[in-house]
Parts: structure tokens; sequence; C-alpha cells
């Protein structure tokens, strides 16, 4: 719980500290694969300074999520209330693609539940974007610090690779992308896939001319075949926020989603889940 607090005070200070000499909101971190329901696709009308990675050739963004439980793929995987930070580091948009590295992680602030959901996530991806097409491969490495693997080993892990399309400038910027996790299960892997079609679409508000701020409504249907549970099923999440810039390169967006999993998920003498709904508040910030 100390550390859980520790954590968000130094982010939060982070992200305020750093606000005002960092540039345009990053366009997907690992939060926002690990829960598209905070995608945004009008992140580039807000007008930003230049960043201060842009002479290296590089983009450098943090961000932080606070929800009051951890929903993944319609699985809970915490019922508590969790904060979840995220750095990441990109090369600029170049003719061959561009590359990212990043580091995410949740953290329970509250220990009410049985569930342990502590975890370290790395990632690597490269992006090549062709006329308004974008084409990613990628892989992320999943590190459980509580989990207890069936090997007997002191922690949990798992590995996945993934390849997506997204069409940015298409009616609802659909996105597919096909993830397999080829981590054994007696280490804490999934050994299954999973494969997402995601929409997004974005409505401006300008509540006063200086704030562009924006209404985001997001929706995902996800196939999952035999990753963490027997059989297949699935999930399908619908989620609505409200982009609000703090300052002209720090934003934040408070959010509520809902999480409904059917087949293999929700079976009760298998995945055991049910529809939920959960929310909290998402920043953004780029150095």
């Amino acid at each position: 719980m100390e550390v859980a607090k520790k954590v968000m005070f130094l982010m939060v200070s982070i992200l305020f500290l750093c606000g005002k000499a960092l540039a345009e909101p990053n366009t997907e971190t690992l939060s926002e694969v690990r829960n598209p329901s905070l995608h945004s696709i009008t992140k580039e009308i807000y007008e930003v300074p230049k960043p201060i990675f842009e002479d290296l050739g590089l983009e450098a963004s943090a961000d932080l999520n606070v929800s009051n439980i951890y929903i993944w793929r319609g699985i809970m995987l915490d019922g508590d209330p969790v904060i979840q930070p995220g750095f990441y580091l990109a090369t600029k948009p170049y003719s061959w693609g561009k590359l990212k590295v990043g580091i995410w992680m949740s953290h329970d602030m509250e220990n009410r539940d049985a569930l342990k959901s502590s975890e370290t996530d790395y990632l690597f991806d490269y992006t090549y974007t062709y006329n308004d097409v974008g084409l990613s491969l990628g892989h992320i490495y999943y590190d459980f610090p509580d989990a207890l693997p069936a090997d007997g080993a002191a922690k949990g892990f798992s590995r996945e690779v993934y390849a997506g399309v997204s069409l940015s400038k298409l009616f609802l910027s659909p996105a597919l992308y096909y993830y397999y996790d080829y981590g054994k299960k007696e280490d804490g892997g999934g050994e299954g896939s999973y494969t997402m079609l995601g929409v997004s679409y974005s409505i401006p508000l300008k509540v006063i001319t200086r704030y562009a701020c924006s209404l985001d409504l997001s929706g995902h249907a996800g196939l999952n075949n035999k990753q963490y549970y027997r059989g297949k099923g699935g999930d399908a999440a619908l989620g609505a926020g409200i982009t609000i810039p703090l300052t002209k390169s720090l934003t934040c967006k408070p959010n509520i989603n809902y999480s409904a999993p059917w087949g293999n998920i929700s079976d009760k003498g298998n995945g055991n889940q049910k529809g939920r709904f959960y929310g909290g508040v998402y920043f953004t910030v780029i150095f």
C-alpha cells in the first residue's frame, strides 16, 4: 500500500513538473495496448512546443493510468484499485519505419482481495506506415513477480509476439491485431492466441477556445484461442472518455468502460469471468 502511494506521488509529480517542456501526446502506448479503451485519435490537435529529444532523433513519453480495477482481455486480474505507469522511447518516423521500446507496470493500491496483479511488461515495436496504413510487428515480455508458477519458480513470466494493421484515416480508425503467447503455462505463460479488432472515434469539444478537449469513444472485440484457458471464447468492450489538456504537452482522460466476456472466458468451469464496469483517469505526456 505504502509503495503504491509513493509510486503514484512520484509519477504524478514527474508528469506535472515535466509538462511544460514536453511535446505532443503519444500515438500508442503499452497502456493503450493493455487497455484499448484508452486510445484516442485526436491527439494531434494540441499545439505543443519543440520536444527536448528532437535533436537526437528520438521521442520520449510517459503515461499513467489509475483505475478502480484491472481488466485485461475480458479477465479481471485485480479487483482492487491499481496504478499503471509506463515509459517509452521511440525513433522519429523515417522512410523505413519507426522503432519503439517501452516499460509498463501495474501495482495494487490496496489488497482487499486475494488477487495479486503486480506486473512489469517490456515492449519492442516496429511500425511501418504507407499511405495512412500502419503495419506493426512487436514483442512483449511479461514479468509477474507475485505469480506462483507450477514449476516452483519464485515468479512467473510470459512472452508474446504480435502483428497488426491499422487504418488511422478510415472511419472509426479500425485496427486488427494478432497476439501469440508462447510462454509455457508452468512458467505463468498463456500458450495461446488472442485476435482483436478495435475501433475508435473522437469528437472535438471546444469548451473554451483555448482548451481543445475531445470526447473519445472506443470499442473492441477479441477472440481468445486457448490463451490461459481451455477452448475458445473472447471478450467485447466499449469505452468513453474526455481528453483534457492540462498544459500544452500534458493531458488527462477521465474514462469509463464496460467489458463483456464470453465462451471460455465466462464459463464457470473455466475462466468464470463476468461483465464489469470499470474506469479511472489516464495521463499522457511526452518529453
